[in-house]
């Protein structure tokens, strides 16, 4: 045998073994986790089971979706941040996750550096809901009579820092006037207070005031889309009424411990993109009031810098401090 032959078989050798055990993603026998840090049945755990099913169909694995609601949304998130890095353990999280940083004293972790964005897979728009025992009809007709009476309506806030939170500190800024808010802990009981006359006002996400707002237990006053929803084609857009900029949508996305592979988070990217896009044209998330979004890794990142940015600048206009 050629010197040059038996270098090269030598080689060979050495390096196929380590090519054969570098393991497939995902691997058959496997499970994905999919950690949901708020309880189930609300919006962004119905968006997750969604996904969570469309990704069984496809991959042919088992893809469990996990409940751990807490601490503002960190319970969930530090489940996922402190799992090995390996693509199987996921967290699906709204908005409200990025912000960790800008509305806890003690944030468990930074929201940008300790994770790796995966996907951006919705977006959807609040409805602004206001208390039936009202006589105002139209969202002008609201802002006048808060700039009526400086601090006297009354604002529900079911999340500290969540999309509902940051929409009515726009709302408030760009129509130029001044609420009190009240908080709760979770948007039922906020519902409950707007319906019963207790507080004036909430700004939630369709799926959740929709049912209520048809029953005609709170009124639905604006949209905060740029154009009106073919679920509700009633209720008119905040820039229809008034404010011609004002536009504002909670958003939902997956993420993964920041230390998991590049090549298996571009797996996971191509992956749910081809999901939410099947989901989009089932109609199962457009029931939710979601709008499918599907972009690169790098749009995500992108998206995260500047929204978390512009919701910290707003929080701070507020005067806003860390609880």
């Amino acid at each position: 045998m050629k010197l040059q032959s038996f270098l090269a078989a030598g080689l060979a050798l050495l390096v196929a073994p380590a090519w054969a055990q570098a393991p497939k993603f995902p691997e058959s026998g496997k499970t994905i986790r999919i950690i949901v840090p708020f309880a189930a049945g609300g919006g962004v755990d119905n968006a997750a089971r969604l996904l969570g099913e469309q990704l069984r169909k496809q991959l042919g694995m088992t893809v469990l979706v996990e409940n751990r609601a807490g601490a503002n949304g960190t319970l969930g998130g530090k489940a996922v941040q402190t799992a090995p890095a390996d693509g199987y353990t996921l967290l699906f999280s709204a908005a409200t996750h990025v912000l960790a940083k800008q509305v806890l004293s003690n944030a468990p972790y930074d929201p940008q550096a300790d994770f790796a964005p995966v996907a951006r897979v919705g977006e959807a728009p609040l409805v602004l809901v206001i208390a039936p025992q009202k006589e105002q009809q139209k969202l002008g007709e609201v802002l006048a009579a808060a700039k009526q009476q400086p601090g006297k309506w009354t604002a529900a806030i079911p999340a500290t820092g969540a999309p509902s939170h940051l929409a009515t500190l726009l709302l408030a800024k760009q129509g130029n006037v001044t609420f009190s808010y009240v908080p709760y802990k979770g948007t039922q009981p906020a519902m409950i207070d707007v319906g019963g006359g207790h507080v004036d006002l909430l700004m939630d996400s369709m799926i959740s005031v929709l049912p209520l707002a048809k029953s005609g237990k709170v009124k639905p006053i604006a949209i905060t889309s740029a154009k009106r929803s073919p679920l509700a084609p009633e209720i008119p857009t905040v820039q229809e009424s008034g404010i011609p900029n004002f536009s504002y949508a909670s958003w939902y996305g997956v993420w993964a411990p920041k230390d998991t592979p590049a090549e298996r988070i571009a797996f996971l990217n191509t992956t749910i993109n081809a999901a939410v896009s099947e989901i989009g044209k089932s109609g199962a998330y457009a029931k939710l009031g979601i709008e499918p979004v599907t972009e690169s890794t790098e749009q995500f990142k992108r998206y995260i810098a500047s929204d978390v940015a512009q919701s910290a600048e707003l929080l701070k206009s507020a005067g806003f401090k860390p609880e």
